[in-house]
């Protein structure tokens, strides 16, 4: 005889207008205590149905006007061999539950079937059995309230018998119909009692208003860790560019200019940790420290850009940029360089003898002989010469004096501090740029064009060589009101004929009067109001050697006065703005 062969069909039709929630508006069913997991690959889902991680079946989802379907699909056998139909007893448990809380969702269909074409609804040739599970009042199909379960005859949709669900139905009702608990599994049996589910293993459930407390706290901590985690990034962000763009020009230093990089640990070591008893002074925007570097026991000078400059990393760069590529006898020169933090390190050749100020100004712990003076301020203008003409760019230093000149071993003089100087293509017309240097060594077009040129330099070494054969600074606030600035007082003296008068005293008369006088005459050229009446450095050292004659008549040179301003002394200024030379001194010329 022929096995009539049925599907079980187990769905949750989904027709109202409210979204559901996606775990509170489905079906939720489970085998036994393994839920459909294990039941995976027999069941057949179509519609919005799906089976979660912990073996729940869900059969809609937020969607609205959803339809799930679930289908167990191997055909069962409903007769025996002798065409005798089986009785068959099952237990399920699901959850119709609504996101509003109290409010109900349409049903869930149980369906014993041979098809599932809805579309032979009142066909005789179909036969099958369906329990409803209604949490909705369809009046129109015989419905009793909104909380019932109806028997239906899929030979039509109107239901036949129907049962009212209430929480205190007797437990035998329960057992023989289905079960209704929220948190039971399912099982199916044919001849024979369902088995009995065991409810404490089933998942949880969680409540409308558990969820949303769930959903709450889950909103207010992603909301809060997403805004501090943009913040972290977004400061991370900032920082790693602002890292970024400065490494990024000292970097470009260093594969253009070519010193060498150091450490921060060597360097560190070198110095014995920056300590006071190791400093040597303070340079150009910055303090310098004596060094010696532990892999070869080279001494060198360690300058430490100040934290608190102006300036910073713009005369870092300048620096490393003016001076690593410059190799002469009479420069100090850079070795390499370093960045430790905030800190932005220079390292240079040690000048053992120091700077050369301490040995003309206040106390000095040696006097110069003018042999050695005379030495040094040949160095020094071969070294400027080189750096105005000699080298592939034009430099203009901007800050020549005496305490950016250095001494060697042998008291050779060493130009140093390239911290204010300027690259120039050779023949170009040099930018404005602000007034920058040290008073008393500044030249008076500065103040009125803002454009550092050679023949500024020129008159900053113009009051070197006096402040050398006098002993004196540009500006001297101890002397007497006659003698404030230097440049005039000797322009005076020269003017009536007692030039030697100015000669440091502390010489007592041991110097070359040629020289000295040759010295006083080419500083006081140097030194002339008009830029274009000072001398060019080639021509200074031409003098210097005695190759050229100086001929000029310095008492007809203009030199800077009350009247047509100069200079002050002893500090580095910076200016933006262009003011007239006649301002800088206060004192009438006598």
């Amino acid at each position: 005889m022929a096995v009539k062969l049925i599907s079980l069909w187990v769905f949750l039709l989904q027709l109202n207008h409210v979204k559901p929630d996606l775990a509170n508006g489905g079906l939720l069913l489970t085998r036994l205590t393994e839920g459909f997991s294990a039941e995976r690959k027999n069941m057949s889902l179509d519609g919005v149905a799906v089976i979660d991680d912990r073996g729940i079946l869900q059969l809609t989802n937020q969607s609205v006007q959803a339809v799930g379907y679930a289908f167990y699909k191997y055909p069962i056998q409903f007769k025996n061999s002798s065409g005798k139909v089986m009785s068959f007893s099952t237990a399920f448990a699901f959850a119709i539950t609504h996101e509003h809380g109290k409010q109900g969702d349409h049903g869930l269909n149980f369906t014993i079937s041979p098809t599932i074409d809805s579309g032979r609804n009142g066909n005789n040739s179909h036969h099958g059995l369906a329990l409803e599970f209604d949490t909705v009042l369809h009046s129109k199909y015989g419905g009793i309230d909104d909380n019932h379960v109806d028997e239906i005859d899929l030979n039509i949709i109107v239901s036949n018998k129907f049962v009212r669900v209430q929480h205190h139905m007797p437990s035998h009702t329960r057992k023989e119909y289905l079960n209704l608990k929220s948190d039971s599994g399912w099982s199916f049996n044919i001849n024979g009692d369902a088995q009995d589910l065991c409810l404490d293993k089933l998942p949880k459930l969680l409540t409308v208003t558990e969820r949303r407390k769930n959903y709450t706290v889950l909103i207010v901590i992603v909301s809060v860790s997403s805004a501090l985690v943009a913040i972290l990034i977004t400061a991370f962000t900032f920082y790693i560019i602002k890292k970024i763009k400065k490494a990024h020009v000292i970097e470009a230093c260093e594969f253009d200019i070519g010193p060498h990089r150091y450490s921060d640990k060597e360097l560190y070591k070198a110095t014995k940790g920056f300590g006071d008893k190791e400093l040597l002074g303070f340079g150009g925007f910055g303090r310098v420290y004596k060094g010696t570097l532990p892999n070869s026991d080279t001494q060198v000078a360690v300058k430490r850009v100040s934290h608190d400059s102006k300036q910073g990393l713009k005369e870092f760069v300048s620096e490393v940029a003016s001076s690593g590529r410059l190799r002469h006898r009479n420069l100090v020169q850079l070795l390499g360089w370093c960045r430790r933090k905030a800190d932005l390190l220079l390292v240079y050749e040690f000048m053992p003898n120091g700077s050369l100020d301490k040995y003309l100004f206040d106390e000095p712990k040696a006097i110069l002989s003018w042999e050695q003076r005379f030495k040094i301020i040949k160095g020094v203008a071969s070294g400027l010469l080189y750096l105005h003409e000699e080298c592939e760019q034009t430099v203009v230093h901007r800050d020549i004096k005496a305490g950016n000149v250095l001494l060697d071993s042998e008291f050779n003089g060493r130009l140093s501090d390239f911290g204010l100087a300027k690259l120039y293509a050779r023949g170009s017309n040099p930018s404005t740029t602000k007034v920058v240097g040290t008073l008393g060594y500044l030249a008076p077009e500065l103040t009125r064009t803002g454009k550092p040129t050679t023949s500024s330099d020129v008159f900053a070494f113009g009051a070197l060589l006096l402040e050398v054969v006098c002993g004196r600074r540009p500006i001297d606030v101890k002397a007497l009101p006659e003698e404030l600035m230097l440049v005039e007082w000797v322009w005076e003296k020269w003017s009536v004929g007692a030039i030697l008068e100015v000669i440091d005293p502390r010489l007592d008369g041991d110097f070359d009067e040629v020289e000295a006088v040759l010295v006083l005459k080419l500083g006081l050229l140097c030194s002339s109001n008009a830029p274009e009446a000072r001398p060019s450095m080639r021509h200074v050292v031409r003098y210097l050697e005695m190759e050229l004659a100086l001929e000029v008549d310095v008492g007809h040179v203009a030199v800077p006065n009350s009247n047509k301003g100069g200079g002050g002394a002893g500090h580095v200024v910076e200016s933006d703005h262009l003011i007239p030379s006649f301002s800088i001194f206060s004192k009438e010329r006598r």
